[in-house]
């Protein structure tokens, strides 16, 4: 598999931002995609609790800016995810337009994936927003939906394997998305990360040339992880993010922050 798929994430983003005003000028519209990129980074690196004022200044604007466009924390929590969501829905969507077959854009939807750091940002965000929130319902919906069609289309074609679950792809990006322990610059890390994933995706393609063991259980669907999203109490959710849950900081955020 060509490592061809590899982008640069931030010079490639021109999915339309979710929740966007139809009629926001050019500057603020480019203001805010550049603090949401910021935001996405640093939350994946430092954590939601992260200072706003190295978002600001990685985005390139004052605080002030930041604080006009989302007043506090959770709101530029929400609006990260709902961004995230909407970024890898059109490059699933684009993937399946564009790549001559399903197995082809599924691997380049992975890669895209990968560039956006949906496997990083979404897990350390998931007990910051509200689960119920209907539009990251929609968003979460949106971007779900063309992937599954993309397995559907590759192993109905018989180039992807037929074991391979939803659950497999999301949570293979999942693991790739985290840096590597050591002294790996973000760079180097992010180049093996594409390298190690151009080995998974072989790993995925239906060959009628070698035999394959069959999968261990359990193959997650995409409604056993909807199932796993759900659950809200902290030794679940602890669980979920591999990781425990600072219920102080949780708190503080959810009460929001007001510019100093």
């Amino acid at each position: 598999m060509s490592s061809s798929f590899v982008r640069d994430s931030d010079a490639t983003e021109h999915a339309p931002a979710a929740g966007e005003a139809p009629r926001m000028r050019a500057d603020a519209r480019r203001n805010r995609d550049q603090i949401l990129v910021a935001a996405r980074d640093i939350f994946a690196d430092r954590g939601p609790g992260a200072p706003l004022e190295e978002v600001a200044q990685r985005a390139g604007v004052g605080i002030g800016t930041l604080y006009r466009r989302f007043p506090d924390r959770p709101s530029l929590l929400r609006a990260v995810a709902l961004d995230v969501l909407a970024r890898v829905a059109y490059e699933a969507r684009l993937a399946l337009a564009e790549e001559p077959n399903a197995f082809q854009a599924l691997a380049r939807y992975m890669h895209r994936a990968l560039d956006l750091r949906i496997g990083v940002v979404m897990p350390a965000l998931v007990n910051q927003i509200p689960l119920e929130d209907a539009e990251l319902l929609r968003a979460r919906e949106e971007a779900s939906t063309p992937v599954q069609d993309l397995i559907d289309g590759a192993q109905g074609d018989g180039t992807l394997r037929p074991d391979v679950a939803f659950g497999d792809i999301s949570l293979l990006i999942t693991r790739l998305a985290r840096p590597l322990p050591g002294p790996f610059s973000r760079a180097l890390d992010d180049r093996l990360a594409h390298r190690h994933l151009d080995l998974l995706i072989d790993g995925l393609r239906a060959g009628h040339d070698r035999s394959a063991a069959p999968l261990p259980e359990p193959a997650m669907t995409l409604a056993d992880l909807q199932a796993m999203a759900v659950a809200t109490e902290p030794t679940a959710q602890e669980h979920l993010l591999g990781q425990p849950i600072d219920h102080e900081q949780h708190a503080q955020d959810a009460c929001g922050e007001a510019p100093a």
